[in-house]
């Protein structure tokens, strides 16, 4: 109560838990209902509702995309340029530093940005790691894949902190659920993040459902189950953060690279494709990657972690690189589309940055195990360099990152 007080909160006691089975409510000290517990709870005697399900036609329509309707790009550099200023991917730093991002000051991320966010727990060597993931046009797309990936990606923010994922709460926003196809997506949903928690052992200790968002022009919104996970760090010196650390570590991917646009930011909005596939996602495979990662991690094996998500292996690189203001200089692969290699979001990738004295160490540490991994480039002191082509000093293009937000925002 005290810590309530301190803080101008309500706090008041409500019950208390006592023997047996039963749940009582008192008022005004008289008993006034006493209830079997089970009889509340799923798995006990609550009420199960089933509604009419109904699979929307975009989902079949979405499987017959391919990626050869859509022509691959001449100019790379200019298309990099428009995805580091989308909003969807642009620094959301305008927004945030507006309010208290510090926590006080427990928050460990402000000057080494890492993945997740990492807040200090006072008078001890650990912490804790946070992160709200959702791509809502993932879930769209394929809502049992797209709800398995926004738990997977939150999952993989941590690990890529240094943390052990510990438990998930959730925010399901869908569409009116009288609607077969919304309650499709619903139900679909559902079962891909329980799958997901399952493999990662992260039980849902909360959350809430939000339906009928939806309005007469536009109808149901994107489906968005909005998953905010809580890890651990055991000892904070372990930590990993994602900038680049110094010019001449090599770079490296983990995990294996797909010929695939899905559902990508650059498909949806710069081809102007919105109806595809979700991005490849294999569970299993996401699992053994995020495991290879919390043994190179605790061997202190990498410089670096930073996983692929939106806008895919460049935006990934390019964040790593303004945050340190250092550069990098890769080849992309032959065998993939350059945009599928550089902009495509296929799940279970993450990128890592290794000191050369360290690189055999490295590279025997991941022969054991079971994933795809590569050595793709180099860090360098501040320019990017793409296939031998100059895109520039990292400069031009954290002004851009930093700065499309509130630029766009002033416009208007």
């Amino acid at each position: 109560e005290n810590v309530f007080a301190k803080w101008d909160l309500n706090c008041v006691c409500i019950g208390e838990v006592i023997e047996g089975d039963r749940l009582q409510y008192f008022m005004y000290d008289e008993l006034v209902a006493e209830v079997p517990a089970e009889s509340l709870v799923l798995g006990g005697g609550a009420p199960v509702y089933t509604r009419e399900s109904k699979e929307p036609q975009y989902f079949s329509d979405a499987k017959k995309f391919d990626i050869n309707s859509v022509d691959e790009p001449q100019d790379i550099k200019s298309i990099a340029e428009r995805l580091i200023q989308s909003p969807n991917i642009a620094s959301k730093r305008w927004v945030y530093e507006q309010y208290d991002s510090m926590v006080g000051i427990n928050n460990s991320s402000t000057n080494a940005p890492s993945d997740a966010a990492v807040v200090r727990i006072k008078n001890t060597d650990s912490a804790l790691v946070l992160k709200v993931d959702c791509n809502s046009r993932y879930v769209f797309a394929d809502p049992y894949t797209g709800a398995a990936i926004a738990v997977s990606e939150a999952s993989r923010n941590i690990v890529c902190t240094g943390g052990d994922p510990c438990a998930i709460t959730n925010c399901l926003n869908f569409g009116n659920p009288y609607n077969p196809e919304v309650y499709w997506q619903f139900s679909n949903a559902i079962k891909g993040m329980g799958d997901a928690c399952r493999k990662f052992n992260t039980p849902v200790t909360g959350g809430n459902v939000s339906f009928y968002n939806q309005s007469s022009d536009d109808g149901p919104v994107f489906p968005t189950p909005t998953i905010g996970m809580l890890g651990l760090i055991q000892n904070i010196k372990i930590r990993m953060t994602l900038d680049f650390k110094k010019k001449g570590d090599s770079i490296y991917l983990l995990g294996e690279s797909q010929n695939d646009i899905n559902s990508s930011e650059y498909l949806a909005n710069i081809c102007g494709v919105k109806i595809s596939p979700a991005p490849h996602f294999d569970l299993e495979e996401e699992f053994k990657v995020q495991n290879a990662l919390k043994d190179l991690i605790s061997k202190n094996l990498v410089q670096s972690a930073h996983d692929c998500s939106d806008g895919g292996l460049f935006v990934t690189l390019t964040e790593s690189a303004i945050a340190s203001e250092k550069g990098f200089d890769i080849s992309t692969d032959e065998f993939f589309r350059k945009d599928a290699y550089l902009f495509g979001e296929a799940q279970s990738r993450i990128v890592v940055s290794v000191a050369p004295e360290k690189e055999d160490d490295f590279i025997d540490a991941l022969s054991a195990h079971e994933i795809d991994f590569s050595r793709i480039g180099e860090v360098t002191a501040s320019k990017i360099i793409i296939d031998e082509e100059d895109f520039g000093d990292i400069s031009l293009w954290k002004s851009k990152f930093e700065n499309a937000i509130s630029n766009e925002l002033q416009k208007n």
